[in-house]
């Protein structure tokens, strides 16, 4: 059976998949968008992963010097890789998990402190079960009453410092109280970036910060040739827009913008009608007239959508925005407005090179067969038949820790669980037409390209799945090598 499952695999059958790809959610033709809006952090500006280690070990500085927590702390450094985006924190069992879409934790991936908890403990911290009531789950924007969800990508910094705390009082047998812990950390990465350190480290060295600066420009640029109109609207501040957008578009890149709205608050921005726009002069100093129109080459502070969709009239399906974070970018823009939406998941790249190795490909289509084989053979019951079962059953529990181990040893793919869909993936399909790893992918494709979704095969649609074809499940009379099995 195994060598039939590799026999299957015709050379070149890796690396099919192209980092590079947009993929599609929904259909969607971008003839038909007329207005395309951005985000800035991590949706025009991709940053460095040397910006993490410089969050965490801030944000560690201040819990000790601002915060009193011990010196002790000072010896932890930022721990890459450690943490994925999409992770669920427990606030009052202090557990860094993942959770799939229908609400169940993946056993092997709950971690408190730097070290995993045991499965056993896990089901019975849940009332004997792996599943989180929807009551405790995340609301609307990833935050339940005591589980919060970390769903952009400065979120890592703050996963592994909330880990490595926990870690250091569990060694050190401090009692703590954990929503304590949990709102102390909230606040100083909240201080990083409140307190505009962040941004001044990135300004000080945009070179060193800021990737694939050239590929932005054309991606604007061949926009604004096609007579799209383009629009910004990021919480970030204008000066520090200011220079990263010259760094990587040019001095004159405002006259590419219709519209650009800086410390927009999102994503009150989009539900809030309470804050008026309010103008910035070329120094970027407040104007306290009232703004009655918005006006290409100018910058705006604060606001809110309502005002912005009555002075632009831009409004349902012919507006494309992009952003990075699911809830505060994506999520009302889509479900309350009708605007259609790009979500920029850089993970992307680094997962698709691992699903395009042999050894990926290999262990989950063998993984698929073994499977199969179980569902078919489960019926024979009798003493030799279940020692081979439990066989399969235990190599089948190896090959999905396996897989899942080449995304990320503690937690695996941002996108599945050993096989259902994570969290993180359900958000992505419900708030996003469109994904893709960084907004230079439209590079790829025409301005009036179509993206077609494909169709999934739901269970009972499937015309032919792996383990049927290797365990005779389904008559393949077009595959003569297969004759053997039935």
């Amino acid at each position: 059976m195994k060598k039939l499952v590799y026999d299957l695999l015709p050379p070149g059958v890796c690396s099919l998949l192209n980092p590079a790809t947009i993929y599609a959610n929904n259909e969607i033709s971008l003839g038909d968008i007329e207005i395309y809006g951005f985000d800035y952090d991590y949706t025009l500006a991709q940053y460095s992963n040397l910006l993490h280690s410089m969050i965490f070990n801030t944000a560690r500085d201040i819990l000790i010097e601002q915060f009193k927590y011990p010196e002790g702390l000072g010896k932890y450094d930022y721990i890459p890789g450690f943490a994925i985006r999409g992770l669920h924190y427990d606030v009052q069992k202090s557990l860094l998990m993942k959770i799939d879409a229908f609400h169940y934790v993946q056993l092997g991936t709950a971690y408190r402190g730097l070290k995993p908890v045991p499965d056993e403990e896990v089901i019975e911290l849940y009332g004997g079960t792996q599943h989180i009531p929807l009551y405790q789950m995340s609301d609307f924007y990833g935050k339940g009453p005591s589980l919060k969800q970390f769903m952009d990508i400065f979120s890592l910094p703050e996963m592994t410092l909330l880990s490595s705390v926990i870690d250091y009082f569990i060694t050190h047998g401090i009692e703590f109280d954990q929503v304590h812990l949990y709102k102390d950390i909230s606040d100083a990465i909240r201080d990083v970036h409140v307190k505009g350190v962040m941004y001044k480290w990135i300004e000080k060295d945009l070179e060193q910060y800021i990737l694939h600066g050239d590929e932005i420009y054309a991606v604007l640029n061949r926009l604004v040739n096609h007579k799209k109109k383009l629009f910004l609207i990021t919480n970030s501040p204008f000066s520090f827009v200011d220079k990263g957008m010259k760094h990587m578009v040019g001095k004159n890149w405002r006259d590419l913008f219709d519209m650009v709205i800086v410390q927009a608050d999102k994503p009150n921005f989009f539900t809030d009608r309470r804050k008026p726009f309010r103008k910035l002069d070329e120094d970027g100093s407040l104007q306290w007239d009232k703004i009655n129109q918005l006006e290409k080459g100018k910058i705006y502070k604060e606001g809110n959508l309502f005002d912005f969709l009555r002075l632009t009239g831009w409004r349902g399906s012919k507006v494309l925005y992009f952003g990075d974070h699911l809830y505060s970018d994506l999520a009302d823009l889509m479900l309350r407005h009708g605007w259609r939406t790009g979500a920029i998941v850089p993970e992307l790249e680094t997962e698709i090179r691992i699903i395009n190795t042999e050894q990926y490909m290999h262990s989950l289509t063998w993984q698929q067969a073994l499977t199969g084989l179980l569902e078919r053979m489960q019926m024979y019951q009798d003493a030799e038949s279940k020692q081979v079962l439990l066989e399969w059953m235990k190599e089948r529990q190896e090959i999905r820790s396996l897989t899942k181990n080449l995304f990320n040893p503690q937690f695996g793919s941002i996108f599945r669980t050993f096989h259902n869909p994570t969290y993180f993936s359900r958000r992505l399909v419900r708030f996003s037409d469109i994904y893709m790893a960084s907004i230079s992918c439209l590079l790829n494709y025409d301005v009036n390209f179509t993206f077609y979704p494909r169709r999934t095969p739901l269970q009972h649609e499937a015309p032919l799945w792996m383990d049927q074809l290797c365990t005779g499940c389904m008559k393949t009379p077009f595959l003569e090598e297969m004759v053997h099995i039935r």
